[in-house]
């Protein structure tokens, strides 16, 4: 893509920043800053079933504690449910209505994509069964060896990926059984009218990156970067998440919770004894590793 490098940190609110999230923050800004680009920040609460009240303004704060500023207004995806609504108008008949309850799905014994997700056999495909209700709106993929149907991207820490839709995720949804627009529209959307050039994440994020992809190609939009960062885990393997009990940062050890994020990502901060320090040992770090070339 050409023109300045755009990033972003799109963190849910669904509880305190904690570390894991930081990693993912800490990466994203650092990039943004050795392209000598813009880092945008983005509260994704499309889900508001889980979103809890206070916690976006606890992470915008959380950030700002750590010198972790974005470089314009905060987008918020509860706010812009028109424009997903919109999107998925242009989209059009590749979008279909399904009746299909998420046992129904498991029971079908496609198996489980990447994610954990059961992948969906396209029961709906056709229309809806006699006295069935739609339940979510969900795009068609390719079919198996149809054009399009096999992704393939380069990612900037993981090297070559590739991803089959039909046979590894399916039909995914566009919009939940709840109402809710889906993840998978929200990002793509809200990435292509920020602007954004350059995609920092988890890796928990990575099988999600195809469908992306393919939505981006069908709406118009240019695909983003991609760089996909480790995951920081418990001590029981586990991904670092709200849900899995992880512990807000301690904001009385601002310096100390930035190196365990930077010493996590590979990069040598130990000799910082100050924030301002910290940020200048950092940027090097990564500029010898993800700068420009």
């Amino acid at each position: 893509m050409s023109g300045r490098y755009i990033g972003r940190f799109a963190p849910s609110p669904s509880g305190p920043l904690h570390a894991g999230s930081l990693v993912a923050a800490l990466a994203s800004l650092l990039d943004a800053r050795v392209h000598d680009g813009i880092w945008l920040l983005r509260i994704e609460d499309i889900d508001e079933t889980r979103t809890v009240a206070g916690a976006a303004e606890d992470i915008v704060a959380t950030l700002s504690a750590l010198d972790m500023h974005a470089d314009g207004p905060v987008l918020v995806q509860s706010q812009r449910r028109a424009r997903y609504a919109a999107a998925r108008e242009r989209l059009g008949a590749a979008v279909y209505p399904c009746g299909c309850s998420r046992k129904e799905i498991a029971d079908s014994r496609l198996g489980l994509a990447s994610d954990g997700a059961a992948i969906y056999p396209g029961t709906c495909r056709a229309g809806l069964a006699p006295g069935k209700l739609a339940r979510t709106q969900r795009l068609r993929v390719p079919d198996v060896g149809a054009p399009g149907e096999l992704v393939r991207f380069d990612d900037r820490w993981l090297g070559a990926q590739q991803q089959h839709l039909a046979s590894e995720v399916g039909d995914f949804v566009l919009q939940r059984a709840d109402g809710f627009w889906a993840y998978q529209l929200a990002v793509v959307v809200d990435d292509a009218e920020q602007g954004v050039t350059d995609v920092v994440r988890g890796a928990d994020l990575l099988d999600s990156t195809a469908r992306q992809i393919y939505l981006q190609g069908l709406l118009g939009y240019p695909t983003p970067s991609y760089l996909h960062v480790p995951l920081l885990a418990n001590a029981q393997g586990e991904k670092f998440s709200k849900q899995n009990g992880a512990q807000a940062l301690d904001l009385s050890r601002p310096l100390q919770e930035l190196q365990r994020a930077a010493g996590f990502l590979g990069l040598d901060t130990a000799a910082a004894t100050t924030r301002e320090h910290f940020w200048s040992l950092a940027l090097s770090a990564w500029a010898a590793r993800f700068g420009p070339r």
